[in-house]
């Protein structure tokens, strides 16, 4: 496509939306990246190998990845540790662009969030950002298996009352666009990471997605990629 060229929108229907937290309507990196590069350099681990694989997944995964010969009860235990630093570190967490006009337009739709993190983080970081949280959300708390699991996403759409073919799924990790690809839904990738795992359609944030309902009452967005 020539330098000049404006992308074609892209435009999807669903009956709900679900939505992942951190790096799509929230961004963390910056409490994230403090977090765990002192866990990495605390076990003699590449720091930069660990933000590899740390976005999208609750923290026991991560480690269980990082450090595989390690009992998981001791992952666990350091991941209470680590999520306890996370909820009272804030600074430098900021709504992703676009993300309160984008739950204003949503907040009548059925949606629900779906989240790696658990339900006081996630509070914190929604309240933060300054933006509203769903009254339907699937927290770590709430699923047995991390993301690339599906069990969130098809956990959210069980709550919605909505079957996974119609619902759409907001991601920008790896593990998350994989996590909605296997509960047979559509996914949208948010932001810079989500481009090379292959979502269904791509934006670089919220300020690209318009929402409106049709006259059966399904949620119509129209994307405006990134150029």
């Amino acid at each position: 496509m020539p330098a000049s060229a404006t992308p074609s929108p892209v435009v999807l229907t669903a009956r709900a939306l679900l939505l992942d937290m951190d790096g799509t309507l929230v961004n963390s990196d910056a409490v994230v990246e403090r977090c765990w590069r002192e866990w990495a350099v605390s076990h003699g681990l590449d720091p930069e190998a660990a933000l590899k694989v740390v976005h999208g997944r609750q923290g026991y995964a991560t480690m269980a990845i990082l450090l595989p010969e390690r009992p998981m009860e001791v992952n666990h235990a350091e991941n209470a540790v680590m999520l306890a630093r996370e909820t009272a570190d804030t600074e430098g967490v900021v709504p992703v662009g676009g993300a309160a006009a984008f739950m204003a337009a949503i907040g009548g739709l059925p949606h629900a969030l779906v989240t790696s993190a658990d339900a006081t983080l996630a509070t914190a970081r929604m309240t933060a950002a300054g933006l509203p949280m769903p009254e339907v959300r699937v927290t770590a708390e709430c699923v047995g298996a991390s993301k690339p699991d599906p069990e969130g996403f098809l956990k959210g759409a069980a709550e919605l009352g909505v079957d996974p073919a119609d619902c759409i799924v907001f991601e920008d990790s790896g593990a998350g666009i994989a996590a909605g690809h296997a509960a047979g839904m559509r996914v949208i990738g948010i932001g810079p990471r989500a481009a090379e795992h292959a979502p269904t359609a791509h934006v670089p944030d919220l300020t690209a997605v318009r929402v409106t309902t049709t006259p059966t009452g399904a949620i119509h967005l129209t994307l405006t990629p990134a150029a």
